[in-house]
């Protein structure tokens, strides 16, 4: 299913992604939040995720390496400002800089993940805040929406193979 991005009027810096997922909530939810699951679906396709450290707490950060098929590693971290399970995940993007999009997390971003129930699925919504419409811009020229559409593809495949 292809992902939905509603990008705003250019003067706002802001991302949005929407995806229906086939799986309730909570392991959705537990999904984005356990380290177990993460580096199974964590990056754009291609990717492998050999690291991953996750300190589910406000103030809390994560840490993942992806590894992409160059075999080059690229570090994506964030800082959680806000977790209410099984509802929303808010954190802020410290990824490294030498890219746009911080190796998937454009850097200084405020990302918002909210999973709606939606009888036995779950709406997906991803709200990025950056810090100007060059960054947005930046980020998805970087390949920004296409790294998370195929991150929930990822993850859609994982779920269906019964990570339940």
């Amino acid at each position: 299913m292809p992902i939905a991005t509603d990008l705003r009027p250019p003067e706002e810096a802001v991302i949005i992604i929407r995806r229906v997922i086939d799986a309730p909530r909570e392991l959705v939810f537990e999904a984005f939040t356990d380290p177990k699951h993460l580096p199974h679906f964590w990056g754009p396709k291609g990717f492998s995720c050999p690291a991953c450290e996750v300190d589910l707490r406000v103030g809390g950060a994560f840490n993942l390496q992806m590894r992409g098929p160059d075999g080059v590693d690229y570090p994506c971290s964030g800082v959680y400002r806000e977790i209410v399970p099984p509802e929303r995940i808010v954190y802020a993007g410290t990824a490294s800089e030498g890219h746009p999009c911080g190796s998937g997390i454009p850097p200084r971003s405020l990302v918002t993940l909210t999973f709606a129930e939606e009888g036995e699925k779950t709406r997906l919504t991803i709200h990025t805040q950056l810090q100007s419409a060059a960054a947005r811009d930046a980020a998805i020229a970087g390949g920004f929406n296409q790294g998370w559409n195929d991150s929930i593809d990822r993850l859609e495949t994982l779920l269906e193979r019964g990570a339940r």
